[in-house]
């Protein structure tokens, strides 16, 4: 008799699973800045677009596909919800500029708060700080320097309690700036320091 039970119960998982194997959900939801993107789903029957915000395509087996039906938010969430649960945090980007060699302008110097609450909030262990300058000076003299940003920053956050292990920094120098200009150019904009949490 329970030969017969165990018997019967797989033969309704069998069932269960190769129903489940011959659909594909694919749901399209927005950014969390609020931005839609589009994809594109296909199999052997052609393809399907789906363009608008909690649309999903339902493709029950490789030579059929419908097009795409609005089913909402909440029920998106409600049917996704532990894959959304488990989404990385988007990055958190800073830029702090200096007045010259490893000073911060004054509203830079406001934003640093904001940075160890962005570290503490998103539970951060990869930070980056990377270190830029100007074109006034030798390529050698603005690497130095842009270092120096970098690790005058890394050592703010270490002494504000973040552990240096969490700290990743490097520098460009005067490569890679923000705003293009000719050598030996005093750009503002290019003195920085990019901090990137994750």
């Amino acid at each position: 008799m329970h030969t017969l039970l165990r018997l019967a119960f797989s033969l309704v998982l069998i069932v269960l699973l190769n129903g489940c194997a011959k659909k594909t959900m694919v749901a399209l939801v927005p950014d969390p800045d609020g931005k839609t993107g589009r994809i594109t789903v296909a199999n052997q029957a052609g393809s399907t677009a789906i363009e608008s915000p909690y649309n999903v395509a339902i493709i029950s087996d490789k030579n059929k596909q419908s097009p795409p039906v609005h089913m909402g938010k909440e029920a998106i969430e409600s049917i996704f919800s532990d894959a959304l649960s488990i989404q990385p945090k988007r990055p958190i980007h800073f830029i702090l500029y200096f007045e010259k060699d490893i000073v911060l302008t004054s509203d830079s110097i406001k934003l640093m708060t904001d940075i160890l609450t962005a570290i503490k909030e998103q539970g951060a262990t990869d930070i980056s700080v990377v270190g830029h300058a100007d074109t006034v000076g030798s390529k050698e003299l603005n690497f130095t320097l842009s270092k120096n940003r970098a690790d005058s920053i890394r050592d703010w956050l270490v002494e504000k309690g973040i552990n240096l292990s969490y700290i990743n920094t490097t520098s460009h120098g005067k490569e890679n700036p923000l705003i293009k200009t000719e050598d030996n150019v005093n750009e503002p904009r290019n003195r920085r320091v990019e901090v990137v949490i994750r």
